[in-house]
């Protein structure tokens, strides 16, 4: 019998199961893919990346935009060969059937919310800071900021959070909304011959970083990060009308937008603002709407970026939770973390680990490229895995037509991902040593299941 990919059931509940409405047609999932890649990575970073580059802030943007672009390429061929929300995890179990890999890669991708989470904690309390002048220390005041923050996401997480596309689509907006004010205000003041546009041309040569091309590089290991989100989308193609059909030109549409925008951002903001001072805090943005618009309300845009960052941190913790609540239903993680709390019908359990986890980064780590960057490292490994197992499937034909990247395109996917996650690029040890720690306790996690499970007979389910 031939697969239809517009059918939907739960992979373990079997043909009779109840099918994911079909809600999301090619508008709605655009909307998706561009809000879940906009968030805390411009709003926080581009500071840090013009610390490593001077004024082409714009070169790593535009160079993790590429990367990006190939392995969407994968992902496109994947989702629409596999309409299922299953993801990174589900390619990897299909192309090398090893059940310890696929857990390493859906840890990663659950390893990488947290991370993520953790950055948008960061910045949110920074920008609450400088937004309305609470004068916090960078150290401890942003800190505590931030654990409270995290805290209040726990709250809303165990409460549950019910999704909604239309909620989704005024998130998006909002989102948007501070980016577009921060290219307005640019170009307003370029065209009133305000600003410096030279400073675009300016690249930063740091004999410490390898020179121009090793600081090009490093910024884009850190760039990297907020380009992530266009690989959420394929959790979405059993929610998706004829998935594929759409994926293919809404995701590339999407990636090319949000690369538009961040394009022009890094532009504005470096032409109002000098890459020194620029680098300075953890809230660089609003500098610009300072430099730009000085009767625009700081107050106003702080509450844009609160939100978009907020937002960022609650999708990324609601994913990560809820991936290790799933990781536990397929018995790879301990049975525990799959118990789901009487009253709110969330996954309680898992959503304290997760929040936990948060709270030692946040206070630990705290600094915003060594989590931003640890993201992107973790990201690029799961994003390697997947171009790979592009290829291996092409021995997998399945009985639909689908879309399928040029073979050149994942092979240098593959390659780029393995260089940007190599010491190499100088990167910062510490990201190796964040991603190791939290890898160790997924280890550690799934060898106690793997015991309990030889002792009850239970095995490990595929995604």
């Amino acid at each position: 019998m031939q697969h239809d990919p517009n059918r939907t059931s739960g992979s373990s509940d079997g043909p009779g199961a109840p099918a994911l409405h079909r809600v999301m047609g090619p508008w709605l999932l655009l909307l998706f893919v561009v809000g879940d890649i906009l968030g805390t990575g411009i709003y926080a970073l581009t500071g840090k990346v013009a610390n490593l580059v001077g004024g082409a802030v714009w070169l790593p943007f535009l160079m993790a935009f590429a990367v990006a672009l190939m392995t969407a390429f994968s992902y496109l061929e994947l989702v629409t060969k596999y309409p299922r929300a299953a993801g990174a995890a589900l390619y990897t179990h299909r192309a090398f059937g090893i059940h310890f890999l696929t857990f390493l890669v859906a840890f990663a991708v659950m390893s990488s919310g947290i991370t993520s989470a953790s950055t948008a904690s960061r910045a949110f309390a920074a920008n609450m800071s400088d937004a309305f002048g609470l004068g916090l220390a960078d150290g401890i005041g942003i800190t505590v900021a931030g654990l409270l923050f995290m805290a209040a996401v726990a709250a809303v997480n165990l409460r549950g959070v019910g999704e909604s596309v239309k909620l989704n689509v005024l998130l998006t907006c909002v989102e948007l909304s501070g980016l577009l004010i921060i290219i307005a205000i640019g170009f307003w003041a370029i065209g009133n011959g305000e600003g410096n546009v030279s400073r675009i041309f300016e690249f930063k040569a740091d004999e410490n970083a390898g020179g121009l091309l090793g600081g090009a590089i490093a910024a884009t290991t850190l760039a990297f990060f907020a380009m992530v989100g266009f690989e959420d989308s394929v959790n979405m193609a059993e929610e998706t009308k004829d998935p594929v059909r759409t994926f293919p030109k809404v995701l590339l549409l999407g990636l090319f937008i949000t690369g538009a925008i961040y394009l022009l951002v890094s532009v504005s903001a470096i032409t109002l603002v000098p890459p020194a001072e620029l680098g300075e805090g953890e809230a660089p943005l609003l500098k610009v709407v300072a430099a730009g618009a000085p009767g625009f309300p700081l107050g106003l845009f702080g509450f844009i970026t609160m939100f978009a960052v907020a937002n960022s941190a609650l999708i990324n913790m609601l994913m990560a939770s809820r991936l290790v609540y799933g990781m536990s239903r397929e018995r790879v993680l301990p049975p525990a973390f799959g118990r789901i709390h009487a009253a709110r019908r969330t996954p309680h359990v898992a959503i304290v680990f997760t929040t936990l986890i948060a709270f030692a980064l946040i206070a630990f780590v705290g600094e915003v490229p060594a989590l931003g960057g640890t993201t992107a490292l973790l990201l690029v490994c799961v994003f390697a895995v997947t171009n790979v197992a592009v290829l291996v499937l092409r021995r997998d034909p399945v009985g639909h037509a689908h879309f399928r990247a040029p073979t050149l395109i994942p092979v240098l996917g593959a390659a780029s991902c393995i260089f940007l996650a190599g010491p190499w690029t100088g990167r910062d040890p510490v990201q190796y040593r964040i991603a190791g720690v939290l890898l160790a306790i997924g280890v550690v996690l799934w060898i106690a299941t793997v015991w309990m499970g030889r002792r009850t007979g239970a095995k490990p389910a595929g995604p």
